[in-house]
């Protein structure tokens, strides 16, 4: 009987310090994962915060330009109305929580919002002042911006393949159950978005 008692004791300490050493390695792994996604997410913001920066930069070096000009062209100032407006609404979402689904969307959302309008603007610029081309100032802005929408699009595409494994570690068995327990669940990723993958039309 003692015996059997010993053997069962046994068995369970086994099962016990397995159970443990799953847990731990699974928490470490997860941890890890975890902290490889915020760092992406903080360099896509990076990237997000330099686009930010340039904007205005762009947008008084055209009014700058065009101080001389006798004409007020209605297509350039309804551009301009349109990225104020969208670069306002991501400034104002430049802390969304990417855990969130919900912030994720809004904040994914607003940056997408913001590209088309700047796209839209140089566009308009394009239009009503052909040759700002030769400005040097615009013209080092435009490198720069281009640059910005490269760095991007490495970031976020940096940013879906970290989230994509931390995904696949939390949803695989049993890994699963220990995530559920540690409070780690699925982060949201980038939408699809056609526009969004292409870099202004900046080009003069």
């Amino acid at each position: 009987m003692k015996k059997k008692t010993i053997i069962v004791l046994a068995v369970i300490a086994i099962a016990a310090i397995a159970l443990f050493a799953s847990a731990k390695s699974t928490y470490n792994t997860m941890v890890n994962l975890d902290q490889d996604v915020e760092q992406s997410w903080a360099q896509v913001q990076v990237q997000y915060q330099r686009r930010m920066d340039l904007i205005p930069n762009m947008v008084e070096t055209v009014k700058g330009y065009a101080a001389h000009e006798s004409n007020t062209y209605e297509s350039v100032t309804r551009a301009r109305a349109g990225l104020s407006d969208a670069y306002n609404q991501a400034r104002d979402l430049q802390d969304a929580d990417p855990a969130s689904p919900e912030a994720f969307d809004r904040y994914n959302n607003a940056q997408q919002a913001l590209n088309r309008a700047l796209s839209i603007y140089v566009n308009a610029v394009h239009e009503a002042y052909p040759d700002l081309k030769a400005d040097t100032q615009f013209a080092n802005l435009q490198t720069v911006l281009e640059g910005t929408e490269n760095r991007i699009a490495t970031e976020r595409g940096r940013y879906t393949d970290v989230v994509k494994a931390y995904n696949i570690a939390v949803k695989r068995f049993p890994a699963n159950i220990w995530a559920g327990i540690f409070g780690f669940s699925a982060k949201p990723q980038f939408a699809a978005d056609a526009e969004a993958a292409k870099a202004p039309h900046v080009q003069f």
